[in-house]
Formats: structure tokens, C-alpha cells, sequence
């Protein structure tokens, strides 16, 4: 693992930094990033999750789960925002290897828990935030398991989703009893802003 890219700003919040850089800017939350898997920053839909991250009120205090999580970009940078605890599932070893070795670096590691599996293996069904930068089929597929593991209110932030399935993603979700907050339309890809309903 070693440097792979040049330090740069994203949104308002943040500085994404290969590992081995200090911070540049002490205004911004930093975010190390390691060579390894997907996620570092640099394409549209992360960028994107990160800037409606850092508007997000429901961050502070919050249960996250990060389904896909690759480098784990996400949840490190919820847990700088104020969460309090994120779990990070994946089915690649190597992401979930890279993901653990970003939260040491970015010294979250003890409000990280690591999975490697899919979203069966997820009991619990009380997060208050839930983040998954995957592909629109697969969001598609695990429509119902993943809105089941979201609390009444909590918001859904998902991305990863190319043109042609965003009409689709919207309106499965909004089936499966959600409301959508904002849906971004980026070059090749979008991001939607989910809340599920209360009750």
C-alpha cells in the first residue's frame, strides 16, 4: 500500500490524503486513503455521498451501516462527522482488508466493525443511517433486506446507480416505504437521498 494520488479537496468538509501526507489544511477533516479496492474519492458517486454527507444532520450520533464499503471512505468520514459506531460489509477480502487498514490509519478502528459477507449477515435492523455505493442492480436486489435494517426516519444514502437505473431504484424504494429527499443526477451515474418512513 502507498501513494497512489495527489491530496485534493472534496465539498466543503473535506481533504482526501494518501496515507503517508500530514494535513494540509487543519479547517478540513482529513481523510487518509491506502492503495487498495474502490472508493478514494476521486469518482463521482463518492464525491457526491460526501457532500450530502457533510449536510446531513442524522450523522452525528449515528448507527451506520456501510453496505459495499470498499475503502470504507464513507463510514471513516461519517464517524469524523460524529458517528458513533459503522459497519462495514463487503464481499471482497481485499476491500474489507484495505477498509480495516483505512480506519487504522484514519484512527477509527474501534468504532468500525468489519464484514466480509453480503447483507445476510446482518442481524440487527435499528441503524440510523445506512450508506450503500453499489451498483443499481444490486441495490434493486436488496431492496427489502436493506430498508428493513434502517430504524423509522433514518435516511438511506445510495449511489453507484447508472442513468438507466434510477427511475427504477426511485421507485422500489419508494414501494418499500420510502421518501426520496434529493436524487442527483451526475455525468454517468446518480445519487439518491432516501429517508425511511416513520411508522
Amino acid at each position: 500500500m502507498g501513494r497512489i494520488f495527489s491530496p485534493f479537496q472534496l465539498g466543503r468538509s473535506f481533504e482526501i490524503l494518501p496515507q503517508d501526507e500530514s494535513p494540509i489544511e487543519e479547517q478540513r477533516i482529513s481523510l487518509w486513503m491506502a492503495q487498495g479496492a474502490f472508493g478514494s474519492g476521486e469518482h463521482e458517486t463518492t464525491a457526491s455521498c460526501l457532500e450530502i454527507l457533510e449536510d446531513l444532520d442524522e450523522v452525528r450520533g449515528a448507527k451506520v451501516l456501510d453496505l459495499g464499503s470498499g475503502t470504507g471512505i464513507l463510514a471513516i468520514a461519517a464517524i469524523k462527522l460524529g458517528a458513533l459506531h459503522a459497519t462495514c460489509i463487503d464481499i471482497d477480502p481485499a476491500a474489507v482488508k484495505t477498509c480495516q487498514h483505512n480506519c487504522i490509519i484514519n484512527n477509527v478502528e474501534d468504532q468500525v466493525t468489519h464484514i466480509c459477507g453480503t447483507l445476510n449477515e446482518i442481524t440487527a435492523e435499528d441503524y440510523d443511517l445506512i450508506l450503500a455505493n453499489i451498483y443499481g442492480d444490486i441495490l434493486l436486489d436488496v431492496a427489502s433486506d436493506l430498508v428493513s435494517k434502517a430504524r423509522p426516519g433514518a435516511p438511506l444514502l445510495l449511489s453507484g446507480i447508472l442513468y438507466e437505473y434510477n427511475f427504477d431504484v426511485r421507485n422500489c424504494y419508494l414501494r418499500k416505504g420510502c421518501n426520496i429527499e434529493k436524487n442527483r443526477m451526475l455525468d454517468e451515474f446518480s445519487t439518491v437521498l432516501l429517508r425511511r418512513t416513520a411508522g
